[in-house]
């Protein structure tokens, strides 16, 4: 049976354009096509479709209070599709944080020069409607013995606040960088998954939000104090011997770039003393062993609660594993981390 796609958009071109590339696919169905938000939630609640395209600029309705509304009356997943992000940054990283699972751009159909026929978006398009909790890896991830990294690594280096996060990330991230002082006294690095066209732009958005300065990580920068590095989405950020990141293409099998797990894999066994690992909120289990792997090297490791997630899964996946010492709301966090490593610097 054939996945059912909603379509909402007002551009009469740009509706057809992504009609065309979704029926490229026999596994894919158009189930409706909406020209504004308001209608894009009525249609919702009368015939739910396996996905939702949404645009964001739209008459009567846009796009994110669209998601808003949908998440909150007939939820499905949706993926944020745009043309052009100029001057509506703000808006694609608050419709994932309403929901949106993802944002991809529009693809350009009949044009044999164009690099976007539409692949990337139907392959997001199963993506989504196939997610679900993955099963655990075949071979747990190797993590040292308790307390041994800590002992090994880490001499002059500030201590890593390390942060995971999937959907409904952006907001989540947002909200615990706008809490943390100037003088934060760690370096902060955060996994998150997205496209590799948007990430560069969620830098610039977080840094708007945040006290402490935002930039894309670049292979060889080293943990620096009161700094935040993103990790770029082109590949796996992992943390190597003496604080220096960099990124591998390995795991190749894996379908989040980067993979959550190989970034606290990595910073199980190079972090600096006193590190700190967070998981947020998340479809899958992306990061869950990678958590565990934290916690069994002597780090503390915090899971996003289940009420203020957007989805539950990586943060359930890991209380699940008994990877989390603690299992927090999104809006104590912050102060948990700021008790924790202010008691790291003064003892």
């Amino acid at each position: 049976m054939s996945l059912r796609v909603g379509i909402v958009n007002d551009m009469r071109l740009a509706a057809e354009v992504l009609r065309h590339a979704v029926t490229a696919d026999p596994g894919l169905a158009v189930a409706w096509i909406a020209t504004n938000g308001s209608e894009a939630v009525a249609r919702c609640a009368e015939n739910l479709p396996d996905v939702v395209l949404m645009d964001l600029v739209m008459p009567v309705l846009n796009g994110v209070e669209a998601t808003r509304r949908i998440m909150r009356e007939t939820p499905c997943p949706i993926l944020i599709v745009t043309s052009t992000i100029d001057g509506h940054l703000d808006m694609v990283y608050e419709a994932m944080g309403c929901g949106a699972l993802d944002v991809v751009t529009t693809p350009v159909v009949g044009d044999s020069r164009a690099s976007d026929d539409g692949s990337m978006l139907r392959r997001k398009i199963h993506a989504l409607c196939s997610t679900g909790p993955a099963g655990r890896r075949s071979t747990p991830a190797a993590a040292p013995a308790n307390g041994s990294a800590q002992q090994r690594t880490g001499a002059g280096l500030p201590p890593l606040l390390a942060v995971g996060a999937s959907t409904g990330g952006p907001a989540a991230l947002a909200s615990i960088l706008a809490a943390l002082p100037a003088d934060f006294p760690a370096a902060v690095v955060i996994a998150q998954h997205i496209d590799a066209a948007f990430v560069g732009g969620l830098a610039d958005w977080l840094g708007t939000r945040s006290k402490l300065p935002v930039t894309l990580a670049r292979a060889g920068d080293r943990l620096r104090l009161g700094h935040v590095l993103v990790a770029d989405s082109s590949a796996h950020l992992v943390l190597r011997h003496g604080g220096v990141l960099d990124y591998s293409t390995e795991p190749r099998e894996s379908f989040h770039h980067p993979s959550i797990d190989t970034f606290f894999d990595s910073a199980a066994r190079n972090a600096p003393p006193g590190s700190i690992a967070i998981l947020l909120t998340g479809m899958g289990r992306d990061g869950a062993e990678g958590l565990l792997a934290m916690r069994r090297a002597g780090f503390r490791t915090i899971a996003q609660d289940a009420a203020s997630s957007v989805v539950y899964g990586m943060p359930r996946a890991a209380a699940e594993l008994d990877a989390a010492m603690t299992v927090a709301p999104l809006e104590t966090i912050p102060a948990l981390l700021q008790q924790a490593f202010t008691k790291g610097v003064s003892t």
